[in-house]
Formats: structure tokens, C-alpha cells, sequence
């Protein structure tokens, strides 16, 4: 725990004083049910908590006489925030986009030849296919609860210019997308079929500069980290845009999957034997965005809230 004295707080004639900003969206975790968890809070800290209406962006404001009673209460409010905002359905995402014309082009072909040397496969279908404008690698995903957090967020990125350029030399790092994979055991029942990306010249740089990305984002509290290291695969089939053409994984196997079949699965079996080593292309990757979920710009791809460029 850290000491009291280490908190910034004011002091006022009535005793101490602490403001936290808290997105909106989450106040209803601190007042609970019929006000519960703030009295709660409120009568085992003897302290006071004070809430923005909802759906006003502002500040909680927490006194107390007692400079250790706002701390702890300050603790349990922040706790509770992690918490609920942990279950927050992510809003935006760090993305490197796939949809270079060469990409799309070869990836329409690649559609074509499936559809028609593999559609008498179970679960395989035009539904499934990813949304040629929208290729791209999913870096991290985000929960920017509000407009003060998207700022924040890209900030963050802005941040993240100078080792992404120490990294490519200033230059577009050349990337290649080559083969197919998939992530379950069972070659006969996938749910998501993706591309391999790489850098042409073999290098890591794409993984450095996708893991260190994720790295700044986590260090700041506004990403969770999900694995070791970033997954460098773009979604090309996934049986979730059966019913939503707009899903968006997160990128690997989501826990509790296994025993929730609320998607069909297709058998991959005969795709991975006449398209494993499939050529999608090659490009100059030169930027990396912080995408908007379910959103579409005028070029199809996902609208960015901000972007950095490598060169």
C-alpha cells in the first residue's frame, strides 16, 4: 500500500478533498443498486462521495475529515473501477490495416477459389469471409469509456512514434502476406481461418514494434494485456460474420469458448490443403491506427481516431 502522504490531495477547512476522473458510464458500479455501494463506502470510510448525474462527464469528489479515510475510500473506488471497466466491451482498437489494393485484390481471388473448390465443405459460405476493405492485424483492443480517454489514447500513440521509426530506419516497414493458419486442434471444426503476415526481409521488426506498442498501452492502464506476445495474423474467414458481418475478435481464442457453441463451425480441412501456402501480396506497411469498432471510413476501411505514420 502506499503511504497516505504519497496521494495529491487537498486540503480544505472541512478536512481532505480528492477528485478522480471516472467515465460516466461506470458511476452506476460505485452507487450500486438503490445507492447501496456508496453508502456503503460512504459509512465504513466516514467519508462523503460525490457523483456526477448520469451521463454528465465529470469528476468523483471524495472528503472526509480524515486524510486516511478519503485514501481508503479512494482505493475501493479505483478498485471497483478496474474492475467493472475490465467487463466494458472494447470500443476501439489498435490496428495495422491489410486493405492495399494488391492485398484485396488477391484476397477476392482467394474467396473465388474457395467458394469454388470447397463450398460442398461443412459450414463453408460467401458469410464468412472477411470484408476485403476491412483486412487488417489487430494489435490490442481498447475501452475508451469517453472523449477524454480517446485524447488520452492517442497521446499515447503519438508517444510511441520514436521507437516504431528507431525500429523501421524512418522508412515503411515491406510486408508480405503469405499462407493460411488456424488456432484450434481440430483442422475439421475452425471457427477463424487466418493469413500470415511477416516482413519481407524475415526480420522481427513487426513483432517488436506490435509488442511494444501493447507494452506503452498496458503500462498506461488502458489496455489489458491478453498474451506474450501480439498474434500477427489477419482475420480472411471467421463464422461469426455469419450473423454479424461487423464482428470483431479479439484476436486468439476467447476463454469459455469451447463449450458455448453460438456459431458453426467450418471444416478447414480441404482450404488449408489446396490454400495453406496461399499469396495474398506484398506491401509497404506505413502506419498504425487506433480504430473505431463497428465503424467504416469513406474507403471501407474502420474509421481512425488517430494515427501515427512510420517514415
Amino acid at each position: 500500500d502506499e503511504p497516505c502522504d504519497a496521494i495529491p490531495m487537498e486540503q480544505t477547512e472541512k478536512g481532505y478533498r480528492y477528485a478522480i476522473d471516472v467515465p460516466s458510464v461506470l458511476y452506476k458500479y460505485i452507487i450500486g443498486k438503490k445507492g447501496e455501494t456508496r453508502k456503503r463506502l460512504e459509512s465504513e470510510t466516514k467519508t462523503s462521495i460525490n457523483i456526477p448525474k448520469q451521463g454528465v462527464e465529470g469528476q468523483i469528489v471524495i472528503t472526509g475529515q480524515q486524510r486516511a479515510a478519503v485514501t481508503s475510500a479512494l482505493t475501493r473506488v479505483e478498485l471497483l473501477i478496474e474492475s467493472f471497466r475490465r467487463k466494458q466491451p472494447f470500443t476501439h482498437f489498435l490496428s495495422f490495416a491489410l486493405n492495399d489494393s494488391e492485398i484485396q485484390d488477391h484476397f477476392l481471388k482467394f474467396k473465388e477459389g474457395v467458394l469454388g473448390q470447397c463450398a460442398q465443405d461443412s459450414g463453408i459460405e460467401s458469410s464468412i469471409f472477411q470484408n476485403p476493405a476491412k483486412l487488417h492485424l489487430t494489435i490490442g483492443t481498447l475501452a475508451l469509456l469517453n472523449d477524454m480517454e480517446v485524447t488520452r489514447a492517442c497521446e499515447l500513440l503519438q508517444q510511441c512514434q520514436g521507437f516504431i521509426k528507431d525500429i523501421t530506419g524512418g522508412k515503411p516497414l515491406p510486408l508480405e502476406v503469405v499462407g493460411i493458419e488456424y488456432m484450434n486442434d481440430d483442422p475439421s471444426m475452425v471457427d477463424v481461418l487466418y493469413a500470415k503476415v511477416q516482413p519481407k526481409d524475415r526480420s522481427d521488426k513487426l513483432q517488436v514494434i506490435a509488442d511494444k506498442l501493447v507494452e506503452h498501452f498496458v503500462a498506461s492502464g488502458l489496455m489489458t494485456k491478453e498474451w506474450d506476445r501480439v498474434k500477427l495474423h489477419a482475420t480472411v474467414m471467421n463464422t461469426l460474420f455469419r450473423k454479424d458481418p461487423s464482428a470483431e475478435d479479439k484476436g486468439g481464442p476467447v476463454p469459455g469458448r469451447q463449450n458455448v457453441r453460438d456459431r458453426e463451425s467450418f471444416d478447414a480441412q480441404n482450404v488449408l490443403k489446396k490454400f495453406g501456402n496461399y499469396y495474398f501480396g506484398e506491401f509497404d506497411l506505413n502506419s498504425v491506427q487506433i480504430s473505431q469498432r463497428y465503424s467504416t471510413d469513406c474507403t471501407g476501411y474502420y474509421t481512425s481516431s488517430g494515427s501515427i505514420t512510420f517514415s
